[in-house]
């Protein structure tokens, strides 16, 4: 066999084992996931030039925090405003695919912050993006709290994935109209809170997205509220502003 014919060889069994991958993911992933994320938006997020959002947090007797972000998702800069690990006020911009030449405040404080917030507020979108978690559709299970019933889909993190909480797991209660109602957050490190209840309510879009904008809960028995502020997106070819309503 000549060495072009043994490359053309390899090149079709790398496209086979590929092929096979992306049939498999596509099996193994749920359904509602896709029904999910069109729900939220994903169709049009190529769209989506930047969007910005306050995240606001308060559990009772742990923390109470504001901090302001922007994302440009096709470069991959953040913006940051809110306080250091000191409580004292910052302002800082960077690209997050140059994060090991940052200083240690944006690897060790701004970026987690950034991981923690975006995923709250974009999730059902990130559930879809992140292919090696484990998804599973648990079927109809009551609501944790109050009345009613919903679609349990059950979005788990392999500790051996890394990042900056490996073994995370995320329960979303889905509704009838795949929006989600509730959500359960189970964490995988040993940083309190370990276990998050909330609601999943005040939505509105922000553009071409739908966003969840109050969560109110428990956070290891204490209370918790999570509400986001200033969301609004820019979209391709426009530079303005496109505030949530």
């Amino acid at each position: 066999m000549t060495n072009a014919k043994r490359i053309t060889k390899i090149g079709l069994l790398v496209l086979g084992v590929l092929v096979l991958a992306a049939t498999s993911w596509a099996q193994t992933r749920p359904p509602i996931l896709e029904q999910i994320a069109k729900t939220y938006g994903i169709d049009s997020w190529g769209q989506i030039e930047a969007i910005r959002y306050t995240w606001n947090g308060e559990i009772t007797g742990l923390f109470k925090v504001a901090r302001a972000w922007t994302w440009e998702p096709k470069t991959g800069k953040v913006s940051y405003e809110g306080p250091d690990s000191s409580g004292k006020p910052i302002k800082v911009s960077y690209m997050r695919s140059e994060l090991a030449s940052q200083s240690d405040v944006i690897k060790n404080v701004v970026d987690p912050g950034f991981t923690n917030d975006n995923y709250w507020t974009l999730f059902p979108f990130h559930a879809y993006w992140d292919t090696s978690a484990t998804v599973t559709d648990q079927g109809m299970h009551k609501l944790p709290a109050g009345s009613g019933s919903a679609e349990l889909v059950s979005v788990k993190y392999g500790a051996e994935i890394g990042g900056y909480t490996p073994g995370d797991t995320w329960e979303l209660y889905v509704g009838k109209d795949n929006r989600v109602e509730y959500l359960v957050f189970h964490h995988g490190g040993t940083k309190k809170p370990s276990l998050v209840s909330a609601t999943w309510a005040a939505y509105k879009k922000a553009g071409p997205l739908l966003i969840s904008t109050d969560h109110r809960g428990m956070a290891d028995g204490k209370p918790l509220r999570i509400f986001l502020t200033d969301v609004a997106v820019k979209v391709t070819g426009s530079d303005t502003w496109v505030n949530a309503q």
